[in-house]
């Protein structure tokens, strides 16, 4: 199924996530960043959306500009956030600093060479934390995005596209059952 076909799928009572899907997957709507760097962070947000109908429309939407290293990439970034996001945000939930203080322990490899270039990986790697809802990995992508001149803007557009990609996954998902 297409992302257009699956668009047109969204309940009428949630109309604006189909005006806002077509907007944020578009250049014009997600300013700061580029149309590879929209269509992995689309993907790592759907596979984080856990809604597989979605995942494989936008994975084709994604393969138009995206090579198969790329693609990977953008997996590689909703894989391990699904693992660092819990791990990270239950040691700062505890609220007892000796958990910060040990060694995670925890294989990471992939973010040494995921497959994207390193700010496509923080964008996608910071829209899954926003799913997950990990604040303290938020913040760490954000610095980082930042520290390499990814604009406010860029930031913003990243998380609206996790934000917009989740919520029509939840739709989906719940108007399905």
């Amino acid at each position: 199924m297409t992302l257009s076909e699956l668009r047109n799928q969204v309940p009428d009572y949630a109309k604006d996530l189909k005006l806002n899907l077509d907007s944020v997957l578009s250049d014009a709507g997600s300013p700061g960043i580029n149309g590879k760097q929209i269509r992995a962070i689309a993907l790592a947000s759907a596979i984080a959306g856990r809604h597989a109908p979605l995942v494989a429309a936008i994975e084709a939407f994604a393969a138009e500009q995206l090579s198969p290293e790329e693609l990977n990439g953008a997996r590689a970034a909703a894989a391990i956030m699904a693992m660092n996001n819990i791990y990270y945000r239950a040691t700062h939930l505890i609220e007892n600093d000796e958990y910060g203080q040990l060694r995670a322990g925890l294989r990471m490899n992939v973010m040494a060479s995921p497959g994207v270039d390193k700010i496509t990986f923080e964008l996608a790697s910071l829209a899954v934390s926003a799913i997950n809802g990990c604040g303290m990995c938020m913040a760490s992508h954000e610095r980082t995005l930042r520290k390499h001149d990814v604009s406010a803007q860029g930031v913003q557009s990243a998380l609206k596209i996790a934000a917009v990609v989740h919520a029509v996954a939840v739709t989906l998902e719940q108007s399905a059952g």
